[in-house]
């Protein structure tokens, strides 16, 4: 190690002979700048930690540093002393002199994030190469329990994990670059036709209650089995994905001017299974049909013909069951910067895994860790969850928010909540026996105003209104629509 009274003489270098990157001066010059002047800590906190540095005594020394500042009281050598004098590490370099000549040989204040900086790319480059050894030395080992697949999956985790340090961190803004960005989703609000600031969903009534689906938005879609959460989430993908248009931008940059490109997780369905429902909408064969191969020859052509047409379609399906919501994270990372990613939906929350090992905490997590992708990529996302069987016992059926099962986090993280009603499915269930006749013709004539009918209830809204958008909906092709009013098609009730 340099003497650390040639330290002004030294410029500070990267020592890469046969060690690992580092650069011992940079490390000294800045715990020098902090000793000596406090403030200096605020302008590298966010860039630096005490794992970041080499030598293990500078890691300890920045350690004791920060949490004395963080209490308010001063870290200077005379303070420091106290706590290190029994360092072995310290001792080795010198003792609490050492510390003195830290803070002789400071640098200016102006410097200080660049050296910050440069501490933070060589520890990079150090857990590179030693990621690098890890993956050489396990692919060396033949191990019957390590499948060459399963290394890769873990070594592409460890690089992702490495990668996402750092990115969420943005400080402070002032008000006026605020101001600045909310004038100019304004703006493109106002440019775009039907004046949505964000994605359109494709259903004209839902578009104009929630203005389009908002980036850095999560969006809880919820509802009882059988009420078509994935439903309407499949439509949502779909209506998305065959508007994507791309160009420039209004200001001026390269990227998605309509619809967008989709990331579908289905922890529950494979994607076969979630493709056959998307292609039943779009060539409106039963999904029951397609399932079983029951099709006319008319109805095989269309099928077809929708499967050619939704080739090139940006719709991204993840079937893994399951996902810890860290690795659901990196994916949605990956596709981003693979193919770009404009909306994404997740089908459905409980499904994900989290770490903790009480259930409310762990639906915490998710909902949590769902929120921050939203506002990472900057885009929105939709969650589907279940609701608790309390829903069943009441009479009114309609959900509300306290029906969100095992944690309220998942309301408090939400920016929208959102619930599918099928008031329809009850009614049929209710159905009385043909030989009260009263009774049946009034059943008849509820089911008749119910049927082909849903009702999106927004329960939550953070930046708008709350209540209910009603749809169509054709079960026999799993398709919500547009509900076409009275006065629009001479009393018709469907449409799409």
């Amino acid at each position: 190690m340099n003497e650390i009274s040639n330290i002004e003489q030294v410029p500070a270098q990267v020592q890469n002979a046969d060690t690992m990157p580092h650069s011992v001066e940079a490390e000294q010059q800045l715990l020098g700048a902090i000793l000596t002047n406090n403030d200096v800590y605020d302008r590298v906190a966010s860039v630096i930690g005490p794992q970041h540095f080499y030598d293990p005594v500078h890691a300890r020394i920045y350690e004791i540093a920060a949490a004395r500042i963080a209490k308010n009281a001063l870290a200077s050598p005379v303070t420091l002393k106290a706590f290190m004098e029994d360092d072995e590490g310290l001792k080795e370099l010198g003792g609490p002199a050492y510390l003195v000549n830290l803070a002789a040989a400071s640098i200016s204040a102006f410097a200080v994030r660049d050296y910050a900086q440069m501490i933070y790319d060589l520890a990079i480059r150090r857990e590179l190469i030693g990621l690098g050894r890890d993956i050489s030395d396990k692919a060396a080992k033949v191990d019957v329990a390590s499948e060459p697949r399963e290394q890769i999956v873990e070594a592409e985790q460890k690089l992702y994990k490495l990668s996402e340090q750092g990115q969420t961190e943005s400080g402070f803004v002032s008000f006026l670059k605020a101001v600045t960005e909310a004038v100019n989703t304004a703006n493109a609000a106002y440019q775009r036709d039907g004046g949505l600031a964000g994605v359109s969903t494709g259903l004209i009534d839902l578009d104009k209650k929630l203005g389009g689906l908002h980036p850095s938005d999560l969006l809880i879609l919820a509802g009882r089995p059988s009420m078509g959460k994935t439903s309407l989430a499949t439509n949502i993908a779909f209506n998305v994905a065959k508007a994507y248009k791309k160009g420039i931008r209004p200001d001026g940059t390269e990227g998605t001017v309509q619809g967008g490109v989709v990331g579908f997780y289905s922890l529950e369905m494979s994607s076969e299974q979630l493709a056959a429902r998307i292609l039943s909408e779009a060539a409106e064969v039963p999904s029951e049909q397609i399932r079983r191969g029951d099709m006319t020859e008319t109805e095989f052509r269309r099928f077809v013909d929708a499967a050619k047409s939704l080739e090139a379609c940006p719709l991204f399906i993840d079937d893994t069951p399951a996902l810890p919501i860290s690795q659901l994270a990196a994916r949605a990372r990956r596709l981003k910067r693979t193919h770009g990613l404009d909306l994404l939906i997740i089908d459905y929350l409980q499904l994900c895994r989290g770490t903790a090992d009480n259930r409310v905490q762990e639906i915490g997590e998710i909902s949590m860790g769902m929120k921050a992708i939203a506002k990472e990529l900057n885009i929105p996302v939709i969650a589907l969850s279940q609701l608790s069987r309390t829903v069943e016992s009441r009479d009114d059926k309609r959900p509300q928010l306290s029906d969100l099962r095992e944690s309220g986090s998942i309301e408090q993280d939400a920016d929208v909540v959102m619930f599918v009603f099928r008031e329809e499915y009850y009614v049929e269930r209710e159905k009385p026996s043909d030989d009260r006749l009263e009774e049946m013709a009034a059943w008849q004539e509820r089911m008749e105003r119910l049927h082909a009918r849903a009702e999106v209830i927004i329960g939550k809204q953070r930046h708008g209104p709350i209540g209910s958008v009603d749809l169509s909906f054709e079960g026999q092709f799993t398709r919500f629509g547009n509900l076409a009013k009275p006065w629009q098609q001479d009393g018709e009730e469907g449409g799409y």
